[in-house]
């Protein structure tokens, strides 16, 4: 196989004699970087359904405070109503 350089001219080629330590680092990075990515997936997938889970939580406290809002103000009547008595 035959290849160009680029900007020079000169062809380059591929041979044989790429030491086996070098096609298996190559390949264990190649792994090692499937792994981190696959991790990677993990994590995140968990924060965005953990995230999802807060929404809702904060909806909910949103939802809470309110009604207790409305409480507060229908004791502080009828409070104001037995007061006048």
């Amino acid at each position: 196989m035959t290849l160009v350089a680029a900007g020079d001219g000169q062809p380059w080629h591929l041979d044989r004699r790429v030491p086996i330590a070098v096609i298996v680092t190559l390949m264990m990075q190649s792994a090692a970087a499937l792994l981190w990515a696959g991790a990677a997936d993990e994590r995140i997938s968990t924060l965005e359904a953990r995230s999802g889970r807060i929404d809702e939580m904060v909806e909910r406290t949103v939802r809470l405070e309110e009604q207790a809002r409305v409480a507060n103000a229908a004791l502080t009547r009828i409070e104001a109503r037995l007061d006048r008595r």
